[in-house]
């Protein structure tokens, strides 16, 4: 075969492996199209960590997720459960209320605030303010565990705090725990995440 002749027939393999311009548009719109699938899901990833990482300071901040240690709250609460409690203040008698002595997170109920005055018979039976609050919640009523004197007087900005187990709990009752600031508080338990089957609200 003559040098011209190969030269031609070079010639036509490249004519022929020419993409044609229809071609060209093709891959144009491709490439277009995985430049924006890339900017979607590097975009869509960022939003699913923004979102995580924002639903971690809500939980955090907002909602605090405790878990329950010892038998002071039975049987309301048991021991290993799992509950959820809202951040403030602003209770009503018979609230179960997480807050912090030291560095222990304790559960109690709440029984009283600022101002109002407690008093705790040799029976067990709980006033506030000369009335005798239902307590539905607990199994057994007991004097319990208490050192300081009654009729006893919540201190300003303060907060008077009993278990539900009433023999055994050391709480407000006692010095050891006192009455409890604002500032110690975590805030009102309203949900059960765990165990699955007692899951719900919790009062």
């Amino acid at each position: 075969m003559h040098h011209r002749e190969v030269t031609q027939l070079e010639t036509k393999k490249k004519r022929e492996n020419k993409p044609t311009l229809e071609q060209l548009k093709n891959e144009l719109k491709y490439e277009k199209y995985k430049r924006r699938y890339n900017r979607t899901l590097r975009s869509t990833f960022y939003a699913l960590i923004i979102s995580a990482a924002c639903a971690v300071l809500a939980a955090t901040v907002f909602l605090p997720v405790l878990q329950i240690y010892g038998s002071s709250m039975t049987p309301t609460l048991n021991e290993g459960e799992i509950v959820v409690c809202v951040k403030g203040s602003d209770f009503e008698s018979g609230d179960l209320v997480s807050f912090y002595v030291g560095n222990k997170l304790l559960v109690k109920r709440f029984i009283a605030g600022p101002g109002q005055w407690v008093n705790i018979d040799q029976k067990g039976n709980v006033y506030v303010d000369g009335y005798l609050i239902e307590e539905p919640y607990i199994e057994e009523k007991a004097y319990g565990d208490c050192n300081i004197e009654f009729p006893y007087q919540v201190p300003e900005s303060r907060y008077f705090f009993i278990g539900d187990h009433r023999k055994t709990s050391i709480d407000s009752r006692n010095t050891a725990i006192g009455c409890v600031s604002e500032e110690q508080i975590v805030g009102k338990i309203i949900f059960r995440i765990w165990p699955l089957p007692t899951m719900g609200k919790v009062s």
